[in-house]
């Protein structure tokens, strides 16, 4: 029988369409790997003496469902979304076929292909994000994966074998049976602004003036220096190996925002101390983050009228903000209203992020090989930056050299690239790390990744998400070329295709920054963020945030954040209804 994809249906079927599969989603592909073996050896919070931990968040994200403590804490395994079975590491596999042939001949970037619906500030973003949601953490000291050169990369003939780290292990397995796999996520699971607060108490209090709730930042506007590192103080741990201008952008913004939040609530609430005036901006500043995603950079990467539907329906409901804002959240279901304000719900496994979400994830097409940097103020050229004088440690001189405001503009007229074959950025798959000696190839070590965790290969995960498997590599891609690539590189076995590849050959449907396949995920994941999270439904309510806090979250946007920390930015966002879509340029 013939089927018709869901994204070529009218808009009312195709939403039925999509709350089906997220539906199916959340009945079968949700598992649990937090009760495997030794639990006994996973974090154990302690409640707070004064009762905080019901009306704050914890700054290693314990308590957030208060009868699982321990739920998505800092500390705690990765979930999966396909069967525990099956996520095994294919040992025997794993280095075939040699993922540095994967990455010269199906990653290299020989021109920038550019996602021309974005601009720039939309790859910060989601580096900005992800930085919040998961890491692996440091890789296992003294073991190692060697990657021996790709036959076919006549750039580097005589190259050494890639010795790659292996991940971490998890502590708490001792076991010798290694199905499934699991690993450790070192921050916390939930959407809880960890990337700017941090995981832990220590590193929250680093960052702190503990006076009147504010975060640390310097009178030039800039963050405090990490001297060990060289880059901006900031929550998110071993930042150092992927910061850069874009990142250390958005840390600052959002710092002042927490501050500007701060600043507000002591108006109205003169009495509060430090304490509580911090605890209510960071979830403030949380939500709005998450709002901001939710309604802003993920419309703006699938610009499709659907899925513009099903996100804002996801924060408001069905029946739109105009409803919600007059009559409030009606009943404890979603659909109407929005998962935001609705009743709490885990589904068929607690909640915990999954290794299959970190994978979709990977999206670093989006970064270019250079940047070039406009004034603001006149439109003109000012200089043109490779990518290394802007990352690690020569992020804080680039920030320095210019003013903030024009390299918020630059970014905002600029593309970032197209999530596709054949646009890996350049100098990441030679990547010279601050300090190091040896290029590393980020492509080859991001598909040796998804194989060392476990994760299926493409069209097995297809099924498991619910898609049919592709039978060829002319099904896959439309490009012959890449066909021919793809059928050699993979010796013909369409089976055989890594995760990533797969989603970055795969045709899009209109109006999509990236695939179907990987939207599955989102479906999926992107509602759980939110439905999980008491702090995002049973308790987003005035008596947690005060109504000035849900006042702010809904009044405010991405567009709205920038102009109040950079009003002389109005000029190029006059217009603009989307602060991730290509500002107005200034003649």
């Amino acid at each position: 029988m013939f089927k018709i994809p869901w994204h070529k249906l009218p808009t009312p079927l195709a939403l039925l369409q999509l709350v089906q599969f997220r539906n199916t989603l959340r009945e079968k592909n949700l598992r649990d790997t937090s009760h495997l073996l030794d639990k006994e050896a996973l974090p154990k919070p302690q409640p707070s003496s004064d009762g905080r931990h019901f009306v704050a968040r914890m700054a290693d994200g314990s308590f957030n469902d208060l009868s699982q403590p321990e739920m998505g804490m800092a500390g705690t395994r990765f979930g999966r979304n396909s069967p525990l079975a099956e996520s095994n590491v294919d040992e025997k596999n794993l280095l075939k076929p040699n993922p540095r042939l994967v990455s010269s001949v199906l990653l290299k970037r020989d021109r920038f292909i550019p996602a021309t619906i974005l601009n720039l500030h939309a790859a910060s973003w989601i580096q900005f994000q992800t930085h919040d949601w998961f890491t692996h953490g440091d890789n296992q000291p003294g073991e190692h994966i060697s990657i021996p050169p790709a036959q076919t990369q006549p750039e580097q003939p005589d190259a050494p074998p890639l010795k790659v780290e292996k991940t971490l292990k998890d502590p708490s397995r001792t076991d010798d049976n290694k199905r499934p796999a699991t690993f450790i996520n070192k921050v916390t699971h939930w959407w809880d602004a960890s990337q700017l607060y941090g995981s832990d108490e220590e590193t929250l209090e680093r960052l702190r003036t503990h006076q009147s709730g504010k975060m640390l930042i310097g009178e030039d506007g800039f963050l405090p220096l990490d001297e060990a590192q060289g880059i901006d103080l900031v929550g998110f741990p071993g930042s150092a190996g992927g910061w850069w201008i874009g990142l250390s952008m958005l840390h600052t913004l959002f710092i002042k925002e927490h501050n500007t939040i701060c600043a507000r609530l002591q108006q109205r609430y003169p009495s509060w101390d430090d304490s509580q005036l911090f605890d209510k901006a960071r979830l403030i500043t949380a939500a709005l983050l998450a709002k901001i995603h939710t309604v802003e950079w993920t419309p703006a990467i699938l610009p499709n009228p659907t899925t513009q539907i099903a996100m804002n329906a996801n924060w408001w409901g069905l029946l739109g903000r105009g409803v919600k804002k007059v009559v409030g959240h009606i009943g404890e279901d979603e659909l109407l209203s929005g998962i935001v304000g609705s009743a709490t719900d885990h589904h068929a496994a607690p909640y915990y992020l999954t290794e299959e979400f970190v994978s979709v994830y990977r999206m670093h097409p989006l970064i270019p090989d250079e940047i070039n940097f406009y004034a603001h103020r006149s439109g003109e050229h000012l200089v043109t930056k490779a990518f290394p004088d802007v990352f690690g440690k020569r992020a804080r001189s680039a920030m320095q050299s210019l003013p903030v405001e024009d390299s918020l503009y630059s970014f905002g007229i600029q593309y970032p690239g197209a999530i596709t074959l054949h646009n890996y950025p350049n100098f990441l798959r030679a990547l010279m790390k601050d300090g190091a000696t040896d290029a590393f190839d980020l492509a080859a070590v991001d598909i040796l990744r998804d194989r060392e965790r476990g994760v299926p290969r493409y069209n097995r995960f297809r099924e498991i998400v619910g898609k049919e498997r592709v039978s060829s590599f002319e099904e896959l891609t439309g490009n012959p070329q890449w066909a021919k690539e793809l059928r050699e590189v993979y010796n013909n076995d369409i089976d055989s295709v890594d995760l990533m590849i797969g989603l970055f050959a795969e045709e899009l449907p209109e109006g999509f920054g990236f695939s179907d396949t990987a939207f599955r995920v989102f479906i999926l994941m992107a509602s759980r963020r939110l439905k999980s999270d008491r702090f995002f439904t049973e308790d987003y309510r005035a008596e947690i945030y005060t109504q000035f806090g849900l006042d702010w979250i809904e009044e405010n946007s991405f567009l709205t954040v920038l102009r109040r920390h950079y009003p002389a930015l109005s000029p190029a966002l006059y217009g603009l209804t989307n602060g991730f879509q290509p500002w107005r340029k200034i003649a």
